[in-house]
């Protein structure tokens, strides 16, 4: 649902599917050797340590695929571990393969690293190839034009204007925020935008940073990628990958009221001893939605002061619990949406460096009839035009509502209610129409 840009940032680009695998293919090359790896003979080893630990007998195969890294690396990493009395054989499977545990040794080693950090799971990736990988990955490299805005939004009910300010937005490569009255479609708009960005992206599972492995795949945020999902993704050439990464869905990552500051930084599970990434490096090479911005428990003067500078050179800095700091890329698109006033939000300084603010308002009255009858239609409602002129005549003009597009979806949920409760014809009546109207509006 995109075209690429032929010459946005000096990142090369290209529309064939050719140039795509090549592309894809140099991204996350899967390592050869263990040096490839970018990750030090000390962390890969007591990553295998941690794994035996869990895992108590394991053959290659097994630590190969928990691992993530080919069998000929593993068996290096045995060797060494084995050379440092560190490993024992013992008895083969039923398939004949060696199977492997730790001696004495090996486990005071395995405690001992796992005091230092609890991370076990694939081998993470180095920060210098996550850096590299997530800008070659930007959304900036995308650009966004008026027929794909429009046809991946299409069906969604948005006035032709708010698609072609938000679909210049996202060519702008800076924050918006959306503004505008409680049910407008703010949130919902946000949440599609996703669709124009339709391509796929990789994501490692951990990252190590100065010694230390944050956990960046997030299985409720991140989608991998089904092999008959996208035509024309990237996952054709999945095999020789680096098994490190996963192809996924650009991200969209929904935050609002539960925000806190902390979210915002590398999180520690004391208990679990293992550090999580923040929300926007899970966010990277997606969306980052703050909704209804003004209700989080971090105030709107905060968020902007914490991410001034990565809304400015697309990065940020983060600290480790260890006291290490460290840059990573600041790739996603971000955005705002808020039910206030922005000017009660932030001053002019910080509104500038948003970029874009666009305010929706109502529907008009054939848009607002359109998803009515929509509505309806899926919800297996039958409704005579007379009753729809009766909403806007005797309803919304008479108690001066506005025709707000979660209307239809609010007020006919509350019919469908009822008529599933009486088990009645599902036909739509005035004195239904009315009751839903009472039990939706406070007058």
């Amino acid at each position: 649902m995109f075209t690429e840009s032929t010459a946005p940032t000096n990142t090369p680009t290209s529309d064939s599917f050719e140039s795509k695998l090549t592309f894809g293919q140099a991204l996350v090359k899967r390592p050869q050797t263990l040096a490839e790896t970018g990750l030090r003979q000390e962390l890969l080893l007591s990553l295998l340590l941690k794994q035996l630990q869990r895992l108590q007998v394991a053959t290659l195969a097994d630590l190969s695929e928990k691992l993530a890294l080919s069998g000929n690396l593993v068996q290096q990493l045995i060797d060494q571990a084995k050379h440092l009395q560190w490993l024992e054989n013992r008895q083969a499977s039923n398939l004949g393969q060696l199977r492997y545990s730790l001696s004495e040794l090996g486990r005071r080693e395995a405690i001992r690293a796992l005091q230092d950090d609890g991370y076990v799971g694939a081998v993470p990736v180095s920060l210098e190839q996550y850096s590299k990988v997530c800008k070659a990955q930007s959304h900036r490299r995308i650009r966004i034009t008026r027929s794909k805005m429009h046809q991946a939004l299409a069906n969604q009910h948005f006035k032709a204007e708010i698609l072609d300010i938000m679909g210049a937005a996202l060519n702008s490569n800076k924050a918006t925020m959306l503004y505008g009255l409680p049910g407008v479609g703010k949130s919902y708009l946000c949440r599609h935008i996703i669709d124009v960005l339709d391509d796929s992206v990789f994501i490692p599972h951990a990252i190590e940073v100065h010694g230390q492995v944050i956990q960046v795949f997030d299985h409720q945020v991140h989608a991998p990628i089904q092999r008959d999902e996208m035509s024309h993704s990237l996952s054709a050439f999945t095999q020789p990958n680096d098994p490190r990464w996963i192809e996924c869905k650009r991200p969209l990552i929904v935050t609002g009221g539960e925000l806190t500051a902390d979210m915002l930084e590398v999180g520690f599970d004391s208990v679990t001893r293992t550090s999580r990434a923040p929300i926007q490096l899970k966010a990277n090479n997606g969306i980052l939605l703050l909704d209804d911005l003004g209700r989080q428990r971090i105030s709107p003067v905060e968020l902007f002061n914490r991410w001034i500078i990565p809304l400015e050179e697309h990065k940020d800095f983060l600290s480790l619990t260890n006291g290490g700091h460290f840059e990573v890329p600041f790739e996603q698109v971000l955005l705002f949406s808020t039910n206030l006033n922005p000017e009660s939000l932030v001053d002019d300084a910080f509104l500038r460096r948003l970029g874009y603010k666009v305010q929706l308002g109502p529907m008009d009255l054939h848009a607002y009839q359109t998803l009515w009858f929509e509505t309806c239609h899926k919800l297996g409602i039958e409704c005579e035009p007379q009753i729809f002129r009766i909403l806007i005549n005797d309803y919304h003009r008479r108690f001066n509502k506005p025709l707000i597009p979660c209307y239809p979806r609010d007020l006919l949920g509350i019919v469908s209610d009822t008529l599933s409760y009486h088990e009645s014809e599902r036909v739509l009546s005035n004195s239904l129409l009315q009751q839903a109207w009472q039990h939706y509006f406070v007058d």
